[in-house]
């Protein structure tokens, strides 16, 4: 696993893992209504467990950092009839604020994969 150190405050060194960075951009994803999952094999309940923030939940998500830049890729299911593309700079934008917050990185790019879309019906009978 790689990790990005950090020797900014000359007190020690700060390793922020690619699996922490991961777990922010999918909580920041879930966060985004219209957003049903990040894996898109995943059954009905992993959706749920990834909502809930349980389990899987760095599934769908790759992180790239070099020495100044981080490059994340994020591949999402949304649900049928809302506007992707606006789903999608919500996405970018939520991704981005949390992951720079939390770790103090520069995100220069959130690329984001729309791989399935999902009818709200299938998502309620296979919740059940």
């Amino acid at each position: 696993m790689d990790e990005l150190n950090r020797d900014d405050c000359n007190m020690g060194i700060v390793k922020i893992s690619d699996e922490v960075i991961s777990v922010i951009a999918a909580i920041a994803t879930s966060e985004i209504k219209g957003v049903i999952g990040m894996n898109p094999g995943m059954t009905a309940g992993g959706i749920t467990q990834l909502l809930t923030g349980k389990k899987n939940n760095t599934k769908g998500v790759k992180v790239t950092v070099d020495n100044e830049n981080t490059v994340l890729d994020v591949a999402l299911t949304v649900e049928y009839g809302v506007n992707i593309p606006d789903i999608v700079t919500k996405v970018q934008e939520n991704v981005k604020k949390s992951v720079e917050a939390m770790t103090g990185l520069n995100v220069s790019s959130v690329n984001v994969f729309v791989q399935h879309i999902v009818v709200e019906k299938q998502v309620s009978n296979n919740e059940q």
